[in-house]
């Protein structure tokens, strides 16, 4: 017979083993969240990336269009789903490993900006557009809407500057325009509208 505080040790991480998995939504519900950062007229061909019953960040579907989408994390609180240019992808899936080894914000930029310029890194060489859909909600499978949710948008164009752009380095007008990380490899256009 097992000692006590093993069996309830057991119990617990099969309970927690059994309510991780039922945090996940279905395939489908993952893949109609994912695509709302999408233009209407792109979602039928994006790739979906999303979570499989132990969390993990798996492919649900291969599409064939050009943009990847990432669903809502589920052990997130509100609502994130983001749609990038295939072209990204080596940026994007490199900073995912780099949160994986447990590197913060700033040291992944590091990383990233020395491998961009030493060429290992591959940036897009014409600007990308990353779509994101946000907001404090959660996903309604049935309406398949999700509430008080917003868009922004930010396409990268590596290496600009507001010299080489004309654009400001902060937003002229709520919603205006602007560069954001001049001059490196994250260099990027934020665009986000008013809300409402």
């Amino acid at each position: 017979m097992l000692p006590s505080k093993l069996f309830l040790f057991i119990l617990f991480c099969s309970f927690c083993m059994g309510s991780c998995a039922q945090n996940i939504p279905n395939k489908d519900d993952q893949i109609n969240a994912a695509v709302l950062a999408a233009p209407e007229e792109v979602r039928a061909d994006a790739t979906v990336l999303g979570y499989d019953n132990q969390g993990q960040l798996i492919a649900l579907r291969t599409g064939t269009g050009n943009l990847i989408c990432i669903t809502d994390d589920p052990n997130n609180e509100g609502f994130k789903s983001v749609c990038y240019h295939k072209n990204m992808e080596p940026y994007m899936e490199r900073g995912r490993v780099l949160k994986a080894e447990g590197k913060n914000g700033q040291e992944s930029f590091e990383i990233r900006e020395k491998e961009a310029k030493s060429g290992v890194l591959a940036l897009p060489e014409t600007p990308s557009t990353l779509h994101v859909y946000e907001g404090p909600g959660e996903y309604d499978p049935t309406s398949g809407k999700v509430d008080k949710a917003f868009y922004r948008y930010v396409v990268y164009i590596p290496w600009a500057t507001a010299e080489s752009t004309g654009l400001p380095t902060k937003p002229m007008t709520p919603g205006g325009a602007w560069i954001m990380n001049p001059g490196t490899h994250r260099a990027h256009i934020m665009i986000t509208p008013p809300r409402g």
